[in-house]
């Protein structure tokens, strides 16, 4: 079992609705941990999924474990390996679980709820656990959380904010591993077209137009 990192967050718990079992995995939730993805993260992520859930159903035991370690394992942004990233952390859940007696059906929904959820992996959700993980993920990449995160990311990549030369990429092919901005048209302002289920769907609405009126704005602004 890996060894857990010390919690910054020690009363945590109590906004999950298992608090023991998340007492029980938030220590493991994280190999590394950024802004970008951290227990307030996590406190998101689940408030997204349960929030689906009550519309569209889910076992909610399974839920909030793939909702705290399904970013377990950290591979960074720019490498190579980050299609990996999901079932690196979907193997890891499988050891922890284990480790705490978990019965094998359930483990291998919640290891694959993980995998599935990654834009990067590219994996479709096989079930309704999986469909609502990967929607809950997803509603915190857009909207002006998502703004927020794709910027502190670009920071620690030490990326630039924009091209000053071509800001939208008119004439030029996008980069965002350079440019901050054309991560936006790279996936961002994609992503709301992808959604699993309808609640989710209707969810991402308000915070795709969001994340459009921003980038828009911002555009404006560089005249």
């Amino acid at each position: 079992m890996t060894r857990p990192l010390a919690d910054p967050a020690p009363t945590l718990h109590r906004q999950f609705a298992d608090p023991d079992l998340a007492r029980q995995l938030l220590p493991h939730a994280f190999d590394r941990r950024d802004g970008a993805h951290d227990e307030a993260h996590l406190l998101r992520v689940w408030r997204n999924a349960e929030r689906i859930a009550a519309v569209e159903g889910g076992d909610l035991r399974l839920l909030q474990a793939a909702a705290i370690l399904h970013d377990c394992v950290w591979v960074d942004k720019a490498s190579p390996e980050r299609k990996l990233a999901s079932r690196l952390a979907a193997d890891r859940a499988v050891e922890l679980l284990e480790g705490f007696g978990w019965q094998q059906e359930d483990i291998a929904a919640v290891a694959h709820a993980i995998h599935a959820h990654s834009f990067s992996a590219g994996i479709t959700p096989e079930t309704l656990e999986a469909r609502i993980l990967q929607d809950a993920d997803r509603l915190d990449a857009i909207g002006l959380i998502g703004v927020a995160r794709c910027f502190y990311v670009a920071g620690l990549g030490q990326r630039a904010l924009y091209d000053p030369q071509d800001p939208a990429a008119e004439g030029r092919p996008l980069d965002d591993a350079a440019f901050a901005l054309d991560h936006f048209q790279t996936k961002l302002l994609g992503l709301a077209e992808g959604f699993q289920t309808a609640t989710g769907r209707a969810l991402a609405k308000d915070r795709d137009a969001s994340l459009r009126r921003f980038h828009d704005a911002f555009l404006a602004e560089l005249g």
